[in-house]
């Protein structure tokens, strides 16, 4: 757990990769988002509410990253499942490119740092 000075930084760094980690998730595998809900929540540090996937999905479809069709549910009405746009594919390798460059770049320093 991060103390005071760090309260909120570790949201502020879940919140920055999450569009990278749902557009993965969605590459892999084209879901609903009750089960995206479900993924997160299972790496706990991932965990998202309905109010922060939602919106994110909703901006992910607006941008062209996202597609959706319907499937019927086992229970109730039809899920709308997300998937992602050949643009989305363009645009996740990008996140992913950036993201290994800043992780790796953000590593090296703090091994740097730690060992001298």
């Amino acid at each position: 757990m991060v103390e005071k000075h760090g309260a909120g930084m570790d949201s502020q760094l879940r919140k920055g990769v999450l569009e990278l980690v749902v557009l993965t998730l969605l590459a892999r595998e084209p879901t609903y988002g009750g089960d995206l809900l479900a993924r997160l929540k299972g790496n706990g540090e991932l965990a998202v509410s309905q109010g922060t996937l939602y919106p994110l999905l909703a901006r992910l479809r607006k941008a062209g990253y996202l597609g959706i069709s319907w499937e019927p549910s086992p229970s109730g009405p039809p899920r709308k499942i997300y998937a992602v746009t050949d643009s989305g594919r363009a645009y996740l390798r990008q996140l992913t490119d950036l993201w290994n460059s800043f992780s790796a770049a953000v590593s090296a320093l703090i091994r740097k740092e730690h060992h001298g």
